[in-house]
C-alpha cells in the first residue's frame, strides 16, 4: 500500500493521497479520523479486540465510510456501496469498468495499525 500526505496549499489541511487500489483510503482518513484523536483510539482498540480475539468481526460506520475489522484483515468502503444506491448510467455499465475497486479498499492489520500511527504523527504537527 503506497501513500503521500500532504499539506493542502489553499486550506492547509491535512490530504491523504493513496495508490489507485486504496484509493478510498484517503477520503475516508480526511473526512472520517480528521484530527480526531478518540476516533483513532476507537480504531486502534477495535483492531486491538479483534487480535486478541475477543470479537471476530467489528465494523464502524461513519458519516460516508464503513470500517470493518476482521481476523483476516480491515476493510474500508463507501457507504454508499452498501446500501447500493448509487446507479451507473447504462453507458459506463456497457464499457464493463469495475467502479466498485474505487469504492472498497483492504489491507493486512500490521498495515492499518501503521497507517494510522503515521497518519496521528502527520496531523499533530497542525
Amino acid at each position: 500500500m503506497e501513500y503521500q500526505f500532504i499539506d493542502d496549499p489553499l486550506t492547509g489541511s491535512a490530504i491523504a493521497k493513496f495508490s489507485l487500489d486504496h484509493e478510498v483510503i484517503g477520503p475516508w482518513l480526511e473526512v472520517e479520523v480528521g484530527t480526531d484523536t478518540e476516533k483513532l483510539k476507537q480504531l486502534l482498540s477495535a483492531m486491538a479486540d479483534i487480535e486478541a480475539e475477543k470479537q471476530t468481526e467489528i465494523t464502524i460506520t461513519g458519516n460516508e465510510y464503513t470500517v470493518v475489522f476482521n481476523r483476516g484483515d480491515v476493510t474500508i468502503q463507501t457507504n454508499a456501496s452498501l446500501d447500493g444506491l448509487e446507479i451507473l448510467p447504462d453507458s459506463l455499465i456497457e464499457e464493463d469498468i469495475d467502479f466498485d475497486q474505487q469504492d472498497t479498499a483492504s489491507c493486512g492489520h500490521e498495515d492499518f495499525r501503521e497507517l494510522l500511527l503515521s497518519w496521528a504523527k502527520f496531523v499533530e504537527k497542525k
